[in-house]
């Protein structure tokens, strides 16, 4: 067979198998400036010093001259074509020397579940993944770099990392025997480090309508790779009520649509209608989507009545200082899905939708506790503290003697001309009504605002009454 057959060939079980690449992005090559302590190669001249405790493979692409050089107890030096070291001229290079050794970084600080470490071999514009599937699934390819050094661990625990194949050092390993002879190799272990184990096998997601990355119980350690720099700890969301998409490891703002489907539903072309008919159009320039199938969680196929353990989730991620573009996206997608659902294999759809910014917007604005709510509330907590010391006042006041009080009708009569005290009026809403005008109500209104008597006055100032 030729080589255009093998490409259509190979072509055509792609697309039958719905593989996906992920593409190993860091390497511990010794011309890579994030490899040095100072964060740039080392200069004409200078000491180098590599960790003694560890094992590496370090890819040389160029000439360097040094001083002096600390090895570790175990590596190897690959030297690429007119690559070498070299000792520097006699008081030459001197300001070099003043900054002290250069410190090639820990090479065991790379770990096979951080996200960030990773490139998807299909990413398009608009598109990302959710943080649990950026890490390789069990039905990916996982290809190394072939032209620079790398060093993975393989997990903080003794698990099982499965996935389809491996490709490393120009080698593609598809079944575990081969693999775990290259992992028992000395080029297998300076590579490849940690408790957990390597495995592939040929489990290729053949499903149209997709495939679980089958990432949950991994989840936490992917996000806690993805949080180190952070202090383990997500940023806060910019909107009320943010939303958390399946296998997402932070809230984010924007809409989560979820589709149930049927035999019918492609993922691939379901994308592709998604990227090419909404996402292409001016007013969702500023979004970012994401497409996978996810298992459905156990209290939403309950509420609904899905039989199905999966289903579609659709991400939209606001990027851009607009806002209200998610949700307007995610009401188009109803929209289509209800005219056009039975032709792409849709079943039924729901979306739920972020709240609004924090700051900065009208709707935000109107909700948000500022100043003049923060001073409304220490007034009004001041004069009910006040309120109450008034109240514990008089209830000692009366056990002393000091002050008494009785019912109206068990009350000494007034002297003509005395004075009658003062009623609160904010709370002795009777005799307000009764000092005001009479509102022109109907009757039985006015029965109904005579009738209700329930109000207390002040017993500092007057008589404590309460009638219903």
């Amino acid at each position: 067979m030729g080589a255009p057959g093998r490409v259509l060939l190979w072509l055509q079980l792609c697309a039958l198998t719905r593989a996906a690449y992920k593409f190993w992005v860091p390497n511990t090559d010794f011309d890579a400036a994030a490899n040095w302590s100072q964060n740039r190669t080392p200069c004409a001249g200078a000491t180098v010093e590599f960790p003694a405790d560890k094992m590496v493979s370090v890819l040389v692409r160029e000439g360097h001259s040094i001083s002096d050089m600390l090895l570790p107890l175990d590596g190897e030096f690959v030297l690429a074509s007119g690559a070498g070291f070299s000792a520097p001229d006699i008081g030459s290079h001197l300001d070099c020397s003043t900054g002290g050794p250069a410190l090639f970084r820990d090479p065991d600080r790379f770990c096979w579940h951080d996200p960030r470490l990773w490139r998807s071999g299909d990413a398009a514009h608009g598109l990302f993944s959710v943080d649990a599937e950026r890490v390789p699934c069990s039905h990916d390819d996982v290809i190394f770099p072939s032209d620079a050094s790398f060093r993975v661990g393989l997990g903080p625990g003794a698990g099982t990392v499965r996935v389809r194949s491996v490709r490393a050092l120009g080698q593609t390993f598809t079944s575990d025997e081969d693999l775990a002879d290259f992992l028992a190799s000395r080029a297998g272990r300076l590579r490849f480090h940690g408790p957990g184990t390597l495995s592939v096998g040929p489990e290729a997601c053949a499903d149209q309508s997709g495939c679980v990355c089958g990432h949950a119980e991994v989840q936490p350690w992917i996000c806690a790779a993805l949080l180190q720099p952070l202090g383990g700890r997500c940023p806060q969301a910019a909107c009320r009520d943010p939303l958390r998409p399946e296998g997402q490891c932070c809230d984010l703002c924007g809409a989560i649509v979820s589709l149930t489907h049927g035999p019918a539903f492609d993922l691939q072309r379901y994308r592709a209608r998604l990227l090419h008919a909404f996402l292409a159009l001016p007013q969702y320039q500023g979004l970012q989507m994401a497409v996978s199938k996810v298992p459905r969680q156990h209290r939403l196929r309950e509420a609904s009545g899905a039989k199905a353990d999966t289903e579609i989730q659709v991400v939209l991620v606001e990027t851009g200082p607009e806002t209200g573009g998610a949700g307007r996206l995610a009401q188009a997608l109803l929209a289509d899905i209800a005219e056009h659902g039975e032709a792409l294999g849709v079943l039924s759809a729901t979306a739920r939708e972020s709240g609004a910014p924090v700051g900065g917007g009208s709707a935000a604005g109107l909700n948000a506790p500022g100043p003049r709510a923060g001073l409304a509330g220490g007034l009004a907590a001041a004069l009910l503290l006040l309120l109450l010391a008034l109240l514990a006042g008089a209830l000692l006041l009366r056990r002393a003697g000091r002050l008494r009080w009785r019912r109206r009708d068990e009350a000494d009569p007034a002297p003509a001309g005395a004075p009658v005290g003062f009623h609160n009026p904010v709370f002795y809403a009777a005799d307000l009504a009764e000092a005001l005008p009479a509102p022109q109500l109907p009757a039985p209104q006015l029965d109904v605002w005579s009738s209700s008597r329930s109000y207390f006055v002040n017993p500092l100032f007057g008589e404590a009454e309460a009638e219903a």
